[in-house]
């Protein structure tokens, strides 16, 4: 594969696509939706994630942590394959067109938008870089909780409705939930590589047998979410109906998961990123589906 597309993980870019998808769809209704915006904020979202790995092959290679004993799929800054300056060049250039092309986000949206936009700008650089890297730290799946989850879905609906809803809020969670279990199982399978390291990330922090238990939190927590959202009064019932169908491949996710260790985890992680795509598009489906 092109080394450049390798550097970008396709695998991990569905959990940025699934929560604008549901943002969006959330906002569908309402008489100034715009198409470009939400055309512009899942570029965007593209852009930061890209940057996020970039910056962390990079960070990781300058630190130590991604060595020749790694387990995961190959990371181009260690093995060779482009330079560390170039993957940094990068990394700051997908940074820059993020910026750029947020800028019409920010004037759609405003001050709360620029706020946004600075915290994931920081995020992005912060997660394996800066002096104090939240991945080293265990607060990968916290920011993967809060960007890709909270920030995505209830910050594209703002874009369109100029407000906040309690729906976006549910929403906003069980993704985020399901992308921090997508960061779970990356950590999880680097236990060994990264606490030689000195990488303290929460599975190095709890243990292979809790980050089995806490991964099967992550991906079902989501369902009792908008099952409760429902009994609430806070999302229609046809679009829970249809998203619950993807419980069926969480709990084979579960199941494997907890079976499963080491390099063996790498098609596990592109799965549970899947998980979120479908539960983000069964639930948009069911939004436009009573529109």
């Amino acid at each position: 594969m092109n080394p450049w597309i390798l550097a970008t993980r396709p695998r991990t870019l569905p959990a940025a696509i699934g929560p604008l998808l549901v943002g969006n769809a959330l906002a569908l209704h309402l008489d100034q939706f715009s198409w470009l915006v939400a055309t512009v904020s899942m570029l965007c979202a593209l852009l930061l994630q890209i940057a996020v790995n970039l910056a962390n092959d990079y960070f990781d290679f300058k630190s130590g942590v991604d060595t020749e004993e790694r387990l995961g799929p190959v990371r181009v800054t260690q093995s060779g394959l482009l330079s560390p300056e170039k993957v940094r060049n990068a990394m700051g250039l997908c940074l820059i067109l993020a910026l750029t092309v947020g800028s019409y986000l920010i004037y759609h949206g405003g001050w709360p938008i620029a706020i946004l936009a600075a915290a994931s700008v920081l995020g992005a650089l912060g997660y394996s870089g800066g002096p104090y890297p939240l991945a080293s730290h265990g607060l990968g799946e916290v920011a993967a909780f809060i960007f890709f989850g909270l920030v995505a879905v209830v910050g594209s609906y703002f874009l369109q409705a100029g407000d906040t809803s309690g729906a976006a809020w549910l929403l906003g969670s069980a993704i985020g939930l399901f992308n921090a279990a997508v960061m779970l199982v990356n950590n999880t399978r680097d236990i060994p590589t990264d606490t030689k390291a000195g990488k303290h990330t929460l599975a190095v922090k709890i243990g292979e047998g809790q980050a089995r238990v806490l991964y099967q939190a992550l991906v079902y927590l989501p369902f009792a979410l908008i099952i409760g959202g429902f009994f609430l009064g806070f999302l229609p019932g046809m679009p829970v109906l249809l998203a619950g169908l993807s419980i069926i491949l969480a709990r084979k996710l579960h199941s494997e998961f907890s079976q499963t260790s080491g390099e063996a985890l790498n098609p596990l992680l592109g799965r549970t990123a899947k998980l979120t795509v479908i539960f983000s598009a069964l639930f948009s489906a069911g939004l436009i589906a009573i529109q």
